[in-house]
């Protein structure tokens, strides 16, 4: 039984409003560098279990699915229930599933851990936009903290990198998993002392059949993007895909009958909602996409140790971060489609750069294409979050952080689940092409065929075994794994030129955009679960 809605709310932000953004950062830090911790170890992960491409791909989304598949539902359950205490909850499990995935004795049990991760992820990371939304009153200040909640989200992505290169030099590859632990810790106890609880919660009904659909759904939906490109999976990807068709059918109407819907259509179908979702979805997958692809192509191909793969991404995090602020800036003068598509700019920029990289590219200019997409991603989100959360009135704004996460976990997880899925068959039909074109291919067996065209890790590992043909084995390898990386780089640059297009056809100008957010009508309504800001004072909410 949740408790009342505070009787006041505040007139602009929380009382110790920078302990408590503090505390809603530190819980979105911690799902984010869970979300980046695998890529960085894909290769060590590949030679401990001898992996397929597709395994390490599952490896990698297994966190972004788990996460993207249960954040809707989880986010309407919070709204009703309590979002503070979804929040301690998830952070909890967050630090019991940061264990299993790092004590995972196949490769089976890991991609487990880490989809069980994904949803510890689930309970925590929504409410920690919704909180703010809620704590903080429309203005200046809410801008500024959802910039710096942005930042700080995307650049833990990079921040989980360069940490796990760092252990990785003197620990095995579960050391990469736990390296939230310490930071979910330090959260859990932030957020049980200094955010308050039951703040403008709705009274209405979870709809947890659509619940139960929107799971299905979404999980159908990344496993299938994740496996349909991939030879030996591609007739259980295409059945995915089409499941996840049917259940986007059923969801829409499951949410159009029912008495109290988990998404409430009316609000998605407003261009302030789902145009920047779109494009926020696009930008942040690319992002995530580049990471995990860039980091076996520099590891495999450039040859850089852990640390220096690690390195290499930094510019991306300092991007990210040093434009937060102009961002902020950048919307209040300028609006949210002017911003975004800056933002699109740089990171079509980082995109056509990394289709230039190949065994030779210095250190310095892989960095520049981090660095741009970085640059890129900081001017995108912030726009993309507020736009969301300013058309949809605070009662409901588990669903607005929800689609905000989304862009997050559902665009990390499909674009990862794309570029990786072209990557890997681009790897195998390269691998195949050589094979045929070596003169020997009647004398390889079936399944060396297959091992070779499984992945990097799985051509080491025959090369291993064949010492004779280790160097012939080694340079196919490379170039197999250097074009199957272009051609995700290509599909990469494409995505966001079809994002740039969404944003800059159906985003309002500044001036329309300020008109349409007061004809929603979106700030707090007295009776209808949101309590009336004080014209005076600094009232904050009752914890």
């Amino acid at each position: 039984m949740s408790t009342p809605a505070s009787p006041t709310a505040p007139a602009d932000a929380p009382r110790r409003a920078r302990l408590v953004l503090t505390a809603l950062i530190l819980g979105a830090l911690v799902c984010n560098i869970n979300l980046a911790a695998a890529n960085i170890a894909l290769p060590d992960i590949g030679d401990a279990f001898g992996a397929s491409q597709t395994s390490l791909n599952l490896v990698a989304v297994g966190c972004a699915l788990g996460l993207a598949m249960s954040v809707m539902y989880l986010g309407a359950v919070a709204d009703r229930h309590g979002r503070k205490q979804l929040l301690v909850l998830g952070l909890g499990l967050t630090m019991l599933a940061s264990v299993f995935a790092a004590f995972s004795v196949s490769i089976e049990m890991l991609i487990a851990a880490r989809v069980f991760t994904g949803i510890a992820a689930g309970m925590a990371y929504p409410t920690t936009l919704s909180l703010i939304t809620a704590l903080w009153a429309p203005g200046r200040r809410r801008t500024v903290a959802i910039a710096l909640w942005s930042a700080v989200s995307a650049t833990a992505t990079v921040i989980g990198s360069v940490l796990a290169g760092v252990l990785l030099l003197w620990f095995w590859w579960g050391s990469a998993f736990l390296l939230a632990l310490p930071i979910a810790l330090a959260g859990f106890v932030l957020v049980i002392v200094c955010v308050p609880s039951h703040v403008s919660e709705s009274d209405d009904a979870v709809d947890h059949i659509g619940g139960i659909i929107s799971v299905a759904m979404i999980a159908s939906l990344v496993l299938g993007l994740s496996t349909v490109f991939a030879p030996e999976t591609a007739a259980f990807g295409g059945a995915l895909l089409m499941a996840s068709a049917v259940l986007i059918v059923l969801f829409g109407w499951r949410q159009k009958t029912a008495r109290s819907p988990l998404y409430d259509l009316s609000v998605a179908r407003r261009r302030l909602f789902w145009a920047p979702a779109t494009g926020g979805l696009i930008v942040f997958g690319s992002l995530i996409g580049a990471m995990f692809v860039g980091q076996q192509f520099q590891q495999n191909i450039l040859g850089y140790s852990t640390l220096e793969a690690s390195l290499s991404i930094v510019p991306a995090g300092i991007g990210l971060l040093a434009v937060a602020p102009q961002s902020a800036k950048l919307v209040l003068s300028r609006g949210s489609r002017f911003t975004m598509l800056v933002g699109y700019a740089f990171v079509l920029v980082g995109f056509v750069t990394m289709l230039f990289w190949s065994e030779n590219t210095p250190f310095w200019y892989v960095s520049i294409a981090y660095l741009a997409i970085g640059i890129g991603a900081g001017f995108a989100m912030t726009p993309a979050s507020r736009a969301i959360t300013e058309s949809t009135p605070v009662r409901r704004v588990g669903m607005a952080s929800a689609t905000a996460d989304l862009q997050r976990d559902l665009g990390g997880s499909i674009m990862q689940g794309v570029l990786g899925a072209i990557l890997a068959a681009g790897f195998a039909h390269v691998f195949g092409r050589l094979i045929a074109q070596s003169g020997e291919a009647s004398d390889i067996s079936a399944q060396v065929t297959t091992a070779l065209q499984s992945s990097y890790a799985s051509a080491l590992q025959v090369a291993e075994e064949y010492p004779q043909y280790k160097d012939q084995i080694l340079q196919a390898a490379q170039q197999s794994l250097e074009t199957g990386s272009i051609a995700a780089y290509a599909v990469g640059a494409i995505a966001i030129a079809i994002g740039a297009a969404v944003v800059g056809v159906f985003l309002p100008r500044h001036r329309d955009e300020i008109a349409l957010v007061a004809s929603y009508g979106t700030a707090p309504v007295p009776g209808e679960g949101e309590a009336p800001a004080p014209e005076g004072g600094s009232g904050a909410p009752s914890r």
